[in-house]
Protein backbone atom coordinates (compact mmCIF):
# COMPACT_ATOMS: atom_id res chain seq x y z
CA UNK A 1 0.00 0.00 0.00
CA UNK A 2 1.37 2.92 -0.98
CA UNK A 3 2.18 6.29 1.62
CA UNK A 4 0.11 9.99 1.25
CA UNK A 5 3.45 11.42 0.36
CA UNK A 6 3.30 8.19 -2.67
CA UNK A 7 -0.34 8.93 -3.50
CA UNK A 8 0.24 12.90 -3.91
CA UNK A 9 3.15 12.70 -5.85
CA UNK A 10 0.83 10.50 -8.31
CA UNK A 11 -1.59 12.92 -8.44
CA UNK A 12 -4.26 11.09 -6.39
CA UNK A 13 -5.93 13.12 -3.54
CA UNK A 14 -6.99 10.26 -1.11
CA UNK A 15 -10.07 10.59 1.05
CA UNK A 16 -7.37 11.77 4.46
CA UNK A 17 -6.30 14.54 1.83
CA UNK A 18 -10.20 15.74 1.21
CA UNK A 19 -10.67 15.37 4.83
CA UNK A 20 -7.81 17.52 5.89
CA UNK A 21 -9.25 20.15 3.18
CA UNK A 22 -12.15 20.48 4.96
CA UNK A 23 -10.62 21.49 7.89
CA UNK A 24 -8.39 23.78 7.11
CA UNK A 25 -11.19 25.09 5.14
CA UNK A 26 -8.48 24.91 1.61
CA UNK A 27 -8.84 22.71 -1.69
CA UNK A 28 -7.92 19.31 -1.93
CA UNK A 29 -5.52 19.86 -4.58
CA UNK A 30 -3.98 22.68 -2.13
CA UNK A 31 -3.57 19.49 0.36
CA UNK A 32 -2.17 17.54 -2.28
CA UNK A 33 0.53 19.57 -3.53
CA UNK A 34 1.38 20.16 0.19
CA UNK A 35 1.87 16.57 0.87
CA UNK A 36 3.93 16.02 -2.22
CA UNK A 37 6.21 18.34 -1.51
CA UNK A 38 6.39 17.09 1.96
CA UNK A 39 5.93 20.49 3.56
CA UNK A 40 2.68 19.34 5.20
CA UNK A 41 2.06 15.96 6.66
CA UNK A 42 -1.13 13.75 7.26
CA UNK A 43 -0.27 10.95 10.28
CA UNK A 44 -2.13 8.43 9.73
CA UNK A 45 -1.09 4.58 9.64
CA UNK A 46 -3.52 2.35 7.80
CA UNK A 47 -4.18 0.30 11.53
CA UNK A 48 -5.27 3.10 13.18
CA UNK A 49 -9.49 2.43 12.61
CA UNK A 50 -11.96 5.39 13.48
CA UNK A 51 -9.19 8.01 12.78
CA UNK A 52 -9.99 11.71 12.16
CA UNK A 53 -7.08 12.93 10.25
CA UNK A 54 -5.32 16.07 10.63
CA UNK A 55 -2.94 17.73 8.41
CA UNK A 56 0.35 19.12 10.19
CA UNK A 57 2.20 21.71 8.22
CA UNK A 58 2.81 25.17 6.12
CA UNK A 59 -0.30 27.03 5.87
CA UNK A 60 -2.39 24.88 8.24
CA UNK A 61 -3.71 25.62 11.60
CA UNK A 62 -1.16 24.84 14.34
CA UNK A 63 -1.76 21.57 15.80
CA UNK A 64 -1.59 20.72 19.82
CA UNK A 65 -0.09 17.40 21.31
CA UNK A 66 -1.00 16.28 24.86
CA UNK A 67 1.60 13.26 26.20
CA UNK A 68 -0.52 10.57 28.01
CA UNK A 69 0.63 7.17 29.11
CA UNK A 70 1.80 4.65 32.20
CA UNK A 71 4.77 4.84 34.15
CA UNK A 72 6.26 2.32 36.44
CA UNK A 73 5.14 3.70 39.57
CA UNK A 74 1.48 4.52 37.81
CA UNK A 75 1.45 1.31 35.75
CA UNK A 76 -2.61 1.48 35.05
CA UNK A 77 -3.40 2.31 31.48
CA UNK A 78 -7.38 3.56 33.09
CA UNK A 79 -6.83 6.48 34.07
CA UNK A 80 -4.41 7.39 30.91
CA UNK A 81 -7.65 6.26 28.91
CA UNK A 82 -9.59 9.09 30.74
CA UNK A 83 -6.92 11.44 29.99
CA UNK A 84 -7.33 10.62 26.20
CA UNK A 85 -10.68 11.89 26.80
CA UNK A 86 -10.18 14.46 28.25
CA UNK A 87 -7.77 15.96 25.67
CA UNK A 88 -9.97 15.23 22.70
CA UNK A 89 -12.41 17.00 24.47
CA UNK A 90 -10.69 20.09 25.00
CA UNK A 91 -9.44 20.05 21.00
CA UNK A 92 -6.47 18.32 21.10
CA UNK A 93 -5.55 17.69 17.81
CA UNK A 94 -3.08 14.31 18.85
CA UNK A 95 -1.42 12.33 21.62
CA UNK A 96 1.57 10.80 22.26
CA UNK A 97 1.46 7.05 24.21
CA UNK A 98 4.69 7.61 26.61
CA UNK A 99 4.20 4.33 28.47
CA UNK A 100 7.01 2.67 30.30
CA UNK A 101 4.26 0.77 32.98
CA UNK A 102 4.10 -2.53 33.37
CA UNK A 103 2.15 -3.59 30.00
CA UNK A 104 3.34 -1.49 27.04
CA UNK A 105 1.46 -3.02 24.24
CA UNK A 106 -1.63 -3.19 25.77
CA UNK A 107 -1.69 0.13 27.13
CA UNK A 108 -1.09 1.03 23.69
CA UNK A 109 -3.22 -0.75 21.82
CA UNK A 110 -6.07 0.50 24.26
CA UNK A 111 -5.52 4.03 23.52
CA UNK A 112 -4.85 3.65 19.88
CA UNK A 113 -8.35 1.68 19.46
CA UNK A 114 -10.47 4.22 21.30
CA UNK A 115 -8.11 7.78 19.93
CA UNK A 116 -10.14 9.00 17.26
CA UNK A 117 -7.42 11.50 17.13
CA UNK A 118 -3.36 10.53 15.52
CA UNK A 119 -1.72 8.85 17.98
CA UNK A 120 2.66 8.99 18.68
CA UNK A 121 4.78 7.00 20.37
CA UNK A 122 8.34 6.55 21.16
CA UNK A 123 9.83 2.94 20.10
CA UNK A 124 13.03 3.54 22.37
CA UNK A 125 10.97 3.81 25.50
CA UNK A 126 9.50 0.18 25.11
CA UNK A 127 13.13 -1.00 23.50
CA UNK A 128 15.09 0.15 26.84
CA UNK A 129 12.29 -1.83 28.75
CA UNK A 130 12.53 -5.28 27.04
CA UNK A 131 16.34 -5.24 26.93
CA UNK A 132 16.60 -4.20 30.62
CA UNK A 133 14.15 -7.15 31.48
CA UNK A 134 15.75 -9.77 28.20
CA UNK A 135 19.72 -8.56 29.24
CA UNK A 136 19.65 -6.76 32.25
CA UNK A 137 21.03 -3.28 31.18
CA UNK A 138 19.83 -0.68 28.60
CA UNK A 139 23.47 -0.53 27.30
CA UNK A 140 22.95 -3.95 26.15
CA UNK A 141 20.27 -3.64 24.15
CA UNK A 142 20.35 -5.12 20.19
CA UNK A 143 19.86 -3.48 16.97
CA UNK A 144 17.00 -6.53 16.61
CA UNK A 145 15.98 -5.03 20.08
CA UNK A 146 14.84 -1.60 18.74
CA UNK A 147 13.51 -2.74 14.82
CA UNK A 148 11.19 -5.73 17.03
CA UNK A 149 9.56 -2.83 18.67
CA UNK A 150 9.62 -0.61 16.03
CA UNK A 151 7.95 -2.48 13.78
CA UNK A 152 5.44 -3.96 16.65
CA UNK A 153 4.15 -0.23 17.33
CA UNK A 154 4.13 0.13 13.57
CA UNK A 155 1.70 -2.58 13.07
CA UNK A 156 -0.45 -2.02 16.46
CA UNK A 157 -1.16 1.28 14.20
CA UNK A 158 1.11 3.99 15.33
CA UNK A 159 0.30 7.42 12.88
CA UNK A 160 4.03 9.02 14.06
CA UNK A 161 6.87 7.68 15.82
CA UNK A 162 9.32 9.81 17.92
CA UNK A 163 12.57 8.49 16.73
CA UNK A 164 16.50 9.89 17.84
CA UNK A 165 18.14 9.37 14.71
CA UNK A 166 20.56 12.45 14.69
CA UNK A 167 22.21 11.68 18.25
CA UNK A 168 25.47 10.90 16.53
CA UNK A 169 28.99 10.41 18.14
CA UNK A 170 29.59 13.73 16.60
CA UNK A 171 26.77 15.50 18.40
CA UNK A 172 27.62 14.05 21.51
CA UNK A 173 31.01 14.87 21.17
CA UNK A 174 30.73 18.86 20.00
CA UNK A 175 28.35 18.94 23.40
CA UNK A 176 30.78 17.43 25.43
CA UNK A 177 33.28 19.83 24.23
CA UNK A 178 31.43 22.57 24.55
CA UNK A 179 29.91 22.16 27.89
CA UNK A 180 26.77 21.93 28.96
CA UNK A 181 24.65 22.37 32.41
CA UNK A 182 22.32 19.74 31.71
CA UNK A 183 24.02 17.63 29.70
CA UNK A 184 21.09 15.37 27.74
CA UNK A 185 17.30 15.47 29.19
CA UNK A 186 15.54 14.02 26.61
CA UNK A 187 14.83 10.39 27.91
CA UNK A 188 15.04 8.65 24.74
CA UNK A 189 18.30 10.93 23.94
CA UNK A 190 20.15 9.94 27.01
CA UNK A 191 19.29 6.24 26.31
CA UNK A 192 20.59 6.20 23.15
CA UNK A 193 23.84 8.50 24.34
CA UNK A 194 24.28 5.95 26.63
CA UNK A 195 24.46 3.09 24.91
CA UNK A 196 26.98 4.16 22.27
CA UNK A 197 29.34 5.84 24.82
CA UNK A 198 29.00 2.44 26.46
CA UNK A 199 29.22 -0.05 23.38
CA UNK A 200 31.69 2.91 21.37
CA UNK A 201 29.48 2.23 18.59
CA UNK A 202 27.33 5.04 16.11
CA UNK A 203 23.61 5.07 16.98
CA UNK A 204 21.56 2.06 15.40
CA UNK A 205 18.95 4.49 14.41
CA UNK A 206 21.23 6.22 12.54
CA UNK A 207 23.07 3.13 11.59
CA UNK A 208 19.75 1.13 10.35
CA UNK A 209 17.89 4.08 9.00
CA UNK A 210 17.23 2.51 5.57
CA UNK A 211 15.60 -0.76 8.05
CA UNK A 212 13.33 2.19 9.68
CA UNK A 213 11.74 3.67 6.54
CA UNK A 214 10.84 0.32 5.25
CA UNK A 215 8.50 -0.09 8.27
CA UNK A 216 7.48 3.31 7.98
CA UNK A 217 6.58 3.01 4.24
CA UNK A 218 5.04 -0.17 4.77
CA UNK A 219 2.46 1.11 7.31
CA UNK A 220 2.01 4.88 6.46
CA UNK A 221 3.83 5.45 9.50
CA UNK A 222 5.13 9.39 10.17
CA UNK A 223 8.31 9.51 11.43
CA UNK A 224 9.23 12.22 13.92
CA UNK A 225 13.00 12.96 14.08
CA UNK A 226 13.06 13.01 17.87
CA UNK A 227 15.69 16.30 19.56
CA UNK A 228 17.55 14.03 21.76
CA UNK A 229 20.43 17.08 22.17
CA UNK A 230 17.55 19.29 22.64
CA UNK A 231 18.25 22.22 25.71
CA UNK A 232 17.24 21.45 28.87
CA UNK A 233 17.62 24.91 30.80
CA UNK A 234 18.19 27.83 28.66
CA UNK A 235 21.46 28.27 29.09
CA UNK A 236 22.26 25.23 27.07
CA UNK A 237 20.11 26.33 23.70
CA UNK A 238 21.45 26.94 20.67
CA UNK A 239 25.08 25.40 21.15
CA UNK A 240 26.63 22.73 18.71
CA UNK A 241 25.07 19.78 20.27
CA UNK A 242 21.85 20.88 19.26
CA UNK A 243 22.81 22.20 16.08
CA UNK A 244 24.97 19.28 15.34
CA UNK A 245 22.09 17.11 15.34
CA UNK A 246 19.17 19.50 13.39
CA UNK A 247 21.82 19.67 10.28
CA UNK A 248 21.84 15.52 10.99
CA UNK A 249 17.77 15.48 10.98
CA UNK A 250 17.85 17.74 7.64
CA UNK A 251 19.78 14.99 5.69
CA UNK A 252 17.75 12.67 6.72
CA UNK A 253 14.77 14.12 5.80
CA UNK A 254 16.25 13.81 2.46
CA UNK A 255 16.40 10.39 2.74
CA UNK A 256 13.08 9.74 4.16
CA UNK A 257 11.56 12.02 1.51
CA UNK A 258 13.33 9.90 -1.43
CA UNK A 259 11.63 6.86 0.09
CA UNK A 260 7.73 8.87 0.09
CA UNK A 261 7.61 8.71 3.88
CA UNK A 262 6.27 11.70 5.10
CA UNK A 263 8.28 13.22 8.45
CA UNK A 264 8.69 16.11 10.74
CA UNK A 265 11.18 17.59 12.51
CA UNK A 266 11.10 17.83 16.44
CA UNK A 267 12.76 20.98 18.83
CA UNK A 268 13.87 22.83 21.73
CA UNK A 269 13.33 22.58 24.60
CA UNK A 270 14.31 25.16 26.73
CA UNK A 271 14.88 28.35 24.88
CA UNK A 272 15.71 32.15 25.70
CA UNK A 273 13.24 34.13 24.26
CA UNK A 274 15.29 35.97 21.78
CA UNK A 275 16.45 32.45 20.09
CA UNK A 276 13.32 31.41 19.11
CA UNK A 277 12.80 33.08 15.91
CA UNK A 278 16.42 31.64 14.82
CA UNK A 279 15.68 28.58 15.82
CA UNK A 280 12.26 27.93 13.78
CA UNK A 281 14.21 29.47 11.07
CA UNK A 282 17.05 27.33 11.39
CA UNK A 283 14.81 24.07 11.05
CA UNK A 284 12.82 25.40 7.86
CA UNK A 285 16.73 25.96 6.21
CA UNK A 286 18.08 23.03 7.24
CA UNK A 287 14.82 20.87 7.01
CA UNK A 288 13.77 21.95 3.64
CA UNK A 289 10.47 23.68 4.91
CA UNK A 290 9.30 20.21 6.85
CA UNK A 291 6.58 20.31 9.48
CA UNK A 292 8.80 21.49 13.01
CA UNK A 293 7.19 19.89 15.95
CA UNK A 294 8.19 21.93 19.25
CA UNK A 295 7.82 21.22 23.05
CA UNK A 296 6.90 24.90 24.39
CA UNK A 297 9.84 25.83 23.98
CA UNK A 298 10.05 27.17 27.70
CA UNK A 299 11.13 30.48 28.03
CA UNK A 300 12.31 30.26 31.47
CA UNK A 301 13.66 27.39 33.65
CA UNK A 302 12.35 28.74 37.40
CA UNK A 303 8.14 28.35 36.93
CA UNK A 304 7.66 24.64 38.14
CA UNK A 305 4.22 24.45 38.54
CA UNK A 306 3.57 27.50 36.01
CA UNK A 307 5.64 25.86 33.19
CA UNK A 308 2.37 25.42 31.10
CA UNK A 309 2.56 29.42 31.07
CA UNK A 310 6.28 29.65 30.27
CA UNK A 311 5.90 27.27 27.20
CA UNK A 312 2.92 29.21 26.23
CA UNK A 313 4.76 32.05 25.46
CA UNK A 314 7.41 30.71 23.73
CA UNK A 315 4.92 28.18 21.27
CA UNK A 316 3.45 31.52 20.40
CA UNK A 317 6.11 33.06 19.03
CA UNK A 318 7.47 29.79 18.11
CA UNK A 319 4.61 28.90 15.65
CA UNK A 320 4.21 32.80 14.38
CA UNK A 321 8.12 32.05 13.16
CA UNK A 322 7.23 28.33 11.49
CA UNK A 323 6.41 25.77 14.15
CA UNK A 324 3.19 23.89 12.93
CA UNK A 325 2.70 21.18 16.17
CA UNK A 326 2.88 22.24 19.80
CA UNK A 327 3.68 19.92 22.13
CA UNK A 328 1.77 20.71 25.30
CA UNK A 329 3.77 21.46 28.62
CA UNK A 330 1.52 20.84 31.68
CA UNK A 331 1.35 22.41 35.16
CA UNK A 332 3.04 18.80 36.15
CA UNK A 333 5.81 19.40 33.91
CA UNK A 334 9.19 18.88 36.06
CA UNK A 335 7.24 17.86 39.20
CA UNK A 336 5.10 14.99 38.40
CA UNK A 337 2.93 12.73 36.26
CA UNK A 338 0.10 14.71 34.95
CA UNK A 339 -3.29 14.53 36.42
CA UNK A 340 -6.27 14.63 33.93
CA UNK A 341 -6.97 18.61 35.45
CA UNK A 342 -3.20 19.13 34.71
CA UNK A 343 -4.15 17.70 30.98
CA UNK A 344 -6.63 20.01 30.20
CA UNK A 345 -5.10 22.85 31.69
CA UNK A 346 -2.26 21.62 29.31
CA UNK A 347 -4.75 21.42 26.14
CA UNK A 348 -6.33 24.70 26.47
CA UNK A 349 -3.42 26.70 27.46
CA UNK A 350 -1.42 25.12 24.36
CA UNK A 351 -4.74 25.59 22.35
CA UNK A 352 -4.46 29.46 22.99
CA UNK A 353 -0.60 29.88 22.25
CA UNK A 354 -1.54 27.67 18.62
CA UNK A 355 -4.53 30.25 17.95
CA UNK A 356 -2.89 32.99 18.83
CA UNK A 357 0.26 32.02 16.18
CA UNK A 358 -3.04 30.90 13.68
CA UNK A 359 -4.63 34.43 13.89
CA UNK A 360 -1.06 35.79 12.38
CA UNK A 361 -0.18 33.09 10.07
CA UNK A 362 -3.51 33.85 8.01
CA UNK A 363 -5.19 30.46 8.73
CA UNK A 364 -8.83 30.82 7.81
CA UNK A 365 -11.46 31.58 10.47
CA UNK A 366 -8.97 32.25 13.08
CA UNK A 367 -9.48 36.29 12.91
CA UNK A 368 -12.74 36.24 12.28
CA UNK A 369 -13.15 33.80 15.78
CA UNK A 370 -11.96 37.07 17.77
CA UNK A 371 -14.40 39.33 15.51
CA UNK A 372 -17.30 37.36 16.86
CA UNK A 373 -16.18 37.56 20.23
CA UNK A 374 -15.25 40.91 20.34
CA UNK A 375 -19.15 41.88 18.59
CA UNK A 376 -20.88 39.54 21.01
CA UNK A 377 -18.77 41.88 24.20
CA UNK A 378 -20.06 44.84 22.97
CA UNK A 379 -23.52 43.62 23.21
CA UNK A 380 -23.20 41.90 26.38
CA UNK A 381 -24.49 38.83 24.65
CA UNK A 382 -22.78 36.69 27.54
CA UNK A 383 -24.41 33.11 25.84
CA UNK A 384 -22.74 34.03 22.76
CA UNK A 385 -19.29 34.76 24.32
CA UNK A 386 -19.49 31.09 26.63
CA UNK A 387 -19.95 29.85 23.28
CA UNK A 388 -17.09 31.09 21.47
CA UNK A 389 -14.91 30.82 24.92
CA UNK A 390 -12.12 28.24 24.07
CA UNK A 391 -12.81 26.57 27.21
CA UNK A 392 -16.29 26.98 27.25
CA UNK A 393 -17.31 25.02 30.78
CA UNK A 394 -14.66 27.24 32.76
CA UNK A 395 -16.35 30.31 31.00
CA UNK A 396 -19.56 28.86 32.06
CA UNK A 397 -18.47 28.28 35.85
CA UNK A 398 -16.92 31.40 36.70
CA UNK A 399 -19.91 33.54 35.21
CA UNK A 400 -22.80 31.71 37.22
CA UNK A 401 -20.19 31.85 40.01
CA UNK A 402 -19.57 35.29 40.47
CA UNK A 403 -22.35 37.58 39.18
CA UNK A 404 -26.39 37.47 39.62
CA UNK A 405 -28.49 35.44 37.28
CA UNK A 406 -29.66 37.86 34.41
CA UNK A 407 -26.96 40.58 35.42
CA UNK A 408 -26.10 42.29 32.13
CA UNK A 409 -22.58 43.78 33.07
CA UNK A 410 -19.92 41.45 35.11
CA UNK A 411 -19.33 41.74 38.87
CA UNK A 412 -15.65 43.79 37.78
CA UNK A 413 -17.09 46.36 36.84
CA UNK A 414 -20.70 46.47 38.13
CA UNK A 415 -22.64 49.86 37.87
CA UNK A 416 -19.39 51.08 35.92
CA UNK A 417 -19.30 48.96 33.14
CA UNK A 418 -17.55 50.88 30.02
CA UNK A 419 -19.04 48.89 27.17
CA UNK A 420 -22.77 49.75 28.95
CA UNK A 421 -21.79 53.16 29.40
CA UNK A 422 -20.29 54.52 26.64
CA UNK A 423 -22.96 52.43 23.84
CA UNK A 424 -25.56 54.98 25.60
CA UNK A 425 -23.80 57.64 23.66
CA UNK A 426 -22.08 55.33 20.30
CA UNK A 427 -25.23 53.65 19.41
CA UNK A 428 -27.59 56.47 20.10
CA UNK A 429 -29.25 57.80 16.91
CA UNK A 430 -27.56 60.57 15.31
CA UNK A 431 -29.25 64.10 14.40
CA UNK A 432 -29.03 65.06 11.12
CA UNK A 433 -27.72 68.16 11.69
CA UNK A 434 -24.96 66.71 13.08
CA UNK A 435 -23.97 65.53 9.34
Amino acid sequence: MATQMQMAREGKITEEMKQVAADEKLSPEEIRAKVAKGVVAIPCNINHKGLQPRGVGEGLRVKVNANIGTSSTYPDVAPELEKLKEAVKCGADAVMDLSTGNNIDQSRKEIIAHSPVMVGTVPLYQATVRAIKAHGAVVEMTEEDILETIERQAKDGADFMTLHCGVTLTAVERMRKQGRIMDIVSRGGSFIAGWMLHNERENPLYEHFDAILDICEKYDVTLSLGDGMRPGCTADATDRGQLTELITLGELVDRAWRRGVQVMVEGPGHVPYDQIAANMKLEKRLCRNAPFYVLGPLVTDIAPGYDHITAAIGGTLAAVSGADFLCYVTPAEHLALPTIEDVHTGVITSRIAAHAADMVRGVPGAVEWDRKMAEARKVLDWEEQLKLAIDPELARKKRGARNKAGEEACSMCGDYCAVKIISKYFDKPQCPCED
